[in-house]
């Protein structure tokens, strides 16, 4: 009684699906990247390669997913969890047009400014931005 016990309890917990999902916030577009078999070996102690987006994507990434579907796992389990796939589903984001060209900037720095006044004028930047919680633009006059 006590095997088929245990032999259940295996059966239901091998085939569960793990699953992950990052959400950086960006409005999806329609554009997907799909990996249904992305290469992890031993127990996933090698993960996969990346996933390359960044020409695929231009407006940057909206979700990533990923997840070991009941099909991974049978895999996994054949091979002793030495080849352990799992699939990666990328939404990329929507182009978003900034703008920046219509924006008065906030801070000027000279092209040929000297290194300190290059880091005072970002360190102001960046200290403008956090008191503000708004952009800072910073303009390199010619």
């Amino acid at each position: 009684m006590g095997r088929v016990l245990f032999a259940s309890f295996c059966v239901f917990a091998l085939t569960g699906c793990y699953a992950a999902s990052v959400d950086t916030g960006r409005p999806p577009s329609a554009k997907v990247i799909s990996k249904p078999w992305a290469a992890c070996w031993i127990f996933g102690l090698v993960p996969p390669p990346k996933v390359m987006t960044a020409t695929e994507c231009p407006g940057g990434v909206a979700k990533v997913e990923t997840q070991r579907s009941f099909l991974n796992q049978v895999v996994g389990a054949i091979t002793f969890g030495i080849y352990t796939p799992m699939q990666i589903v990328v939404t990329c984001a929507e182009e978003q047009h900034s703008g920046i060209g219509d924006v008065d900037p906030s801070l000027h720095l000279a092209k040929d400014a000297l290194p300190e006044e290059i880091r005072d004028t970002f360190r102001a930047a960046a200290e403008e931005a956090v008191r503000t919680g708004e952009p800072v633009y910073v303009a390199i006059d010619e």
